[in-house]
């Protein structure tokens, strides 16, 4: 029997500003059952409290400490220490990091940050890399889901500083275990009792089982037809989260 269910947001509680249909029943079932609930995002385009408002604004029933992302994970990283992170992330992001001392940088974090992914910006990434500055990662998912198209996410230019610098990015958000293991301790679960419930093949299910978790994929938000065939590993296939939800709770 599961005792936590982790969701990731969009594409499975909603797609673009469209929430899809069940889901808010399906958490409000969730949330008033025995399970312990938590919300896993790596959104980079969005502070915490947007999120959280913009859930709850949809209809969704949930609370601020059951809300769990990438970008809050980073900023703590670089708070623990002390660094002066460069911040290559979204334009709506900016003030998540605002409070961070970023003068002569000691660090580099980089989220989805759009517009900002020039040659000027990775270059200067990649410089202070080589000289000897962490990368850390707001998640490392390879592409998400927007107004029905699929568009390139932070992922891919973290790999490309990763290999033109011979560094190692530490993954803040899906699909790092330390990233998932700190939401278990949160519930006070072991991994094996947790379910995931995510539309990204790789950073939602690959990462869940990676960390011991069981994982459902869901059929709506940026799944495609044979994502189930690309990883290894048993998992469930669900057509929405109602489906998600009623296998959680048996």
């Amino acid at each position: 029997m599961f005792k936590a269910i982790f969701f990731d947001l969009s594409g499975v509680l909603y797609d673009g500003t469209r929430v899809i249909p069940g889901a808010v029943a399906a958490i409000q079932q969730a949330q008033q059952s025995h399970l312990q609930v938590r919300f896993v995002t790596n959104t980079s385009r969005m502070t915490s409290r947007q999120v959280l408002l913009g859930l709850q604004n949809m209809g969704f029933e949930l609370t601020a400490d059951q809300l769990f992302s990438a970008p809050v994970a980073a900023k703590a990283l670089a708070l623990a220490n002390n660094w002066r992170p460069y911040c290559l992330v979204h334009r709506n992001l900016k003030d998540e990091f605002a409070d961070l001392n970023q003068e002569n940088p000691d660090a580099v974090i980089i989220g989805d940050a759009e517009q900002d992914f020039c040659y000027e910006n990775l270059n200067y990434a990649f410089q202070l890399c080589r000289a000897g500055a962490p990368l850390v990662g707001i998640g490392r998912n390879r592409y998400f889901k927007l107004d029905g198209k699929l568009h390139l996410d932070a992922g891919p230019f973290i790999s490309a500083i990763e290999y033109a610098a011979s560094v190692q990015a530490i993954i803040m958000g899906k699909p790092s275990a330390d990233f998932f293991n700190q939401i278990s301790v949160s519930t006070g679960v072991k991994n094996d009792e947790i379910l995931m419930v995510g539309d990204d093949v790789f950073g939602d299910i690959e990462g869940a089982l990676k960390s011991g978790m069981h994982a459902c994929l869901v059929k709506t938000g940026k799944y495609q037809t044979g994502d189930e065939n690309l990883i290894a590993g048993q998992f469930s296939c669900a057509d929405s989260v109602t489906q998600a939800v009623e296998l959680a709770l048996g």
